[in-house]
């Protein structure tokens, strides 16, 4: 709900919006809800199964049996909604803001570095995963997106909440909420909070004609001294212009009214005229803004499961317990043949053969264990929450790889769910810029997240302000939004990987082999191919991959790997640096072997030439060359070069590069955030090229 109202109403305004308003927008909502039972019913039961206590539904429903007897709950179907939950929050979104003019360039830019940190301070992440718990259980969440004028200290910000279904009320038929003539959203509230806050309800306050459905509380609510606050939206038409108007009221009294507002009747309570609240909705129905969720999808086969779990335990348990039949003229003492700690059994009279007799029970047939068991994996099945999505494997799958690959592709169904996600929080993040351009007169500071990080920056709605045109009239800024993943899955980041060294396997960063890797990557398409094409073009102009670890010839150092700019170089290497550099300028220098080269290098005092990486925490050095082939042939030198741009790239591409040098027989990249398993998944290949290669690449920490 709205928290608070933003300016007061003119003791002298005239009150359109009175008594009689309310009592007929009342018997709207009571419309509405009439109209919603059945949703509401359906979102209450869903609770119970996601709580394990279907049974007590199922007893409603004359599906309970023998309230006697034992009744297992098993939590196939909350397995299922837990791992759907994990893959969505996997996945959390981050917008990217493009323009849709170039003079928007700065503008957009401006808001893709603000707009996640908005998101932070909001707590969203939160919010997120609330609401994905609604939209997996019920089929549907709903995000409201409010300004909030007790943000900041009284100067207000965004704020978007996770909204209870069984509070809103909409025109039943509809399937956008937008299309509703109105739009209630309804909360119990204390009644000493409202006469706190508005002194005059004193009196008249009580819970009215309305009512609203609740969930099954396992705590006794008492809502005895609550009243239901409603929030009530509708359009108006202004100047052929749609306008959001916005009223509160309990009971019969009217809280406030924008109707009622001289400064805000004509302009609305929001300038981008919408309903502030956006429906994610999981698998959608005709007639309904809502869905229907994994709950529904796959409460039929629980209820079977655990009624067949309820036959097995009946038929184990009456096997396991010892009962007998007894002649009524056996003369056995019951109660000792009953206690096996007694050694003796008192009788009277003979004891025939007939005069007791234990109770056999028949065996369960292994078919309806296999009924069971075909049950569970039809409910795996149908949810897609297959053995190998929790790690589990069959067939004699071991390898990593095949099991991350198996995973992968048995998660379509979570990948569309989760694009299908992505489009209402683009909606969320329009609504947000619309309240910016609305209220943000004031500019805030920000502090960057990600590769801006530490960093700060004033933002204002100037311009997001319309714009006089030459030719008359305006321009409202308008923008375009990407989401996508924060974080890459962990397959996607070993896919990265993998093919990144098959390229290297492939000759792709040879200089030689440039031109035919460009026309290659032209038929391909992935992450960072942009990036990869650029170290290619370097390489074949020859200060490309090579030169990341190429020593001190490239850098007029010795070929021991000294620093760029170290003028302590032997002879040797400095002639090497300026064959080098007269090879990248065209000259017409003869090409000279790595290994004459290293020899030139010892015989002028130097040190045999290495690959010198330093590595730890989130920040890796690379120095000197390997000098194991010729100039732009050298494969441990384009070896190490390509984990080094590998890594400046994913961490460039996620915003989490902190700083990256690079010269011709030097690199340093220091990562910012959650880096950890790039540096390490890097320095497990420069030790991979140390083992291969004793002698020219050293690792160190």
């Amino acid at each position: 709900m709205e928290q608070e109202t933003r300016t007061a109403r003119d003791a002298g305004a005239p009150v359109k919006i009175g008594a009689e308003a309310v009592r007929a927008a009342a018997e709207v909502l009571r419309r509405y809800r009439a109209g919603k039972q059945n949703l509401d019913r359906r979102i209450i039961d869903n609770e119970q199964f996601w709580k394990l206590r279907h049974w007590e539904q199922m007893e409603k429903a004359g599906e309970g049996g023998n309230p006697e007897d034992v009744r297992p709950a098993s939590g196939w179907l909350v397995n299922c909604i837990l791992s759907k939950h994990a893959d969505a929050m996997d996945c959390y979104p981050e917008p990217t803001v493009l323009p849709r003019e170039p003079g928007d360039r700065q503008e957009a830019e401006t808001l893709s570095r603000i707009l996640p940190v908005l998101l932070k301070n909001d707590r969203f992440r939160r919010t997120y995963s609330k609401a994905w718990w609604d939209k997996l259980k019920s089929g549907c969440a709903v995000y409201g997106v409010f300004w909030d004028n007790e943000k900041l200290h009284g100067l207000g910000d965004v704020s978007i909440r996770s909204m209870d279904v069984l509070n809103l009320f909409w025109e039943p038929g509809v399937t956008d909420i937008q299309e509703s003539e109105h739009f209630f959203c309804t909360e119990l509230v204390p009644n000493n909070h409202l006469v706190r806050r508005w002194p005059e309800l004193e009196g008249k306050l009580g819970r009215g004609g309305a009512q609203v459905s609740r969930y099954l509380f396992d705590d006794k609510v008492d809502t005895s001294e609550q009243s239901l606050v409603v929030d009530w939206y509708y359009h108006t038409e202004r100047e052929g212009r749609q306008v959001l108007q916005y009223c509160k009221f309990v009971g019969e009294n009217v809280l406030y009214a924008t109707e009622n507002d001289p400064e805000m009747a004509a302009r609305g309570w929001y300038d981008h005229g919408k309903y502030p609240f956006v429906f994610d909705t999981l698998f959608p129905e005709e007639g309904t803004p809502c869905g229907y969720g994994y709950v529904d999808l796959c409460k039929s086969a629980q209820k079977q499961i655990d009624l067949m779990n309820q036959a097995i335990l009946k038929n184990t348990l009456a096997a396991a317990t010892p009962r007998f039949f007894i002649r009524a003229d056996g003369a056995v003492n019951e109660n000792e043949y009953a206690d096996w700690t007694r050694p003796f059994v008192h009788t009277n009279g003979n004891l025939g053969a007939d005069s007791i007799a234990p109770i056999r029970v028949p065996a369960l047939d292994s078919v309806y264990v296999a009924v069971l068991q075909n049950k569970i994996a039809e409910m795996k099945e149908t949810a897609g929450n297959r053995d190998v999505m929790s790690g589990g494997t069959a067939g004699g799958v071991t390898a990593a790889t095949a099991i991350a690959a198996l995973q992968e592709a048995g998660g379509k169904l979570s990948r569309n769910m989760i694009d299908d996600g992505y489009e209402a929080f683009s909606q969320v993040v329009t609504l947000c810029i619309e309240l910016i351009r609305q209220f943000y007169d004031v500019p805030r500071q920000f502090r960057l997240l990600g590769r801006d990080g530490g960093a700060f920056v004033a933002y204002g709605n100037g311009g997001l302000r319309p714009r006089a045109l030459l030719t008359g009239g305006y321009r409202v800024p308008e923008f375009d939004l990407e989401v996508m993943a924060q974080d890459e899955t962990p397959y996607q980041t070993m896919e990265y990987n993998q093919l990144a060294l098959q390229l290297f396997q492939m000759g792709f960063f040879r200089s030689d082999m440039a031109e035919q890797a460009l026309r290659c990557l032209e038929l391909m398409q992935f992450r960072s191919k942009d990036t990869l094409a650029e170290v290619i073009r370097q390489g074949q102009e020859g200060d490309g991959p090579e030169g990341v670890a190429d020593g001190g010839a490239a850098a007029g150092g010795d070929a021991a790997g000294q620093e760029p700019g170290d003028p302590s170089g032997g002879g040797a290497g400095t002639r090497a640096g300026e064959a080098g550099e007269q090879r990248r300028k065209g000259g017409g220098a003869p090409k000279q072997r790595r290994g004459d080269a290293a020899a030139a290098g010892h015989a002028a005092g130097g040190t045999a030439q290495m690959i010198r990486a330093s590595c730890g925490g989130a920040h890796l050095t690379v120095r000197g060359h390997a000098g194991y082939g010729e100039y732009g042939k050298d494969i441990v030198c384009a070896a190490a070069s390509a984990l080094v741009y590998a890594l400046a790239g994913r961490l460039r591409e996620t915003g989490r590069l902190e700083r990256f040098q690079s010269a011709p027989g030097y690199a340093e990249i220091a990562g910012t955030g959650d880096c950890a398993r790039e540096f390490a998944l890097v320095r497990c290949g420069l030790a991979l090229l140390a083992q291969q290669y004793p002698g020219r690449v050293e690792v160190g920490s």
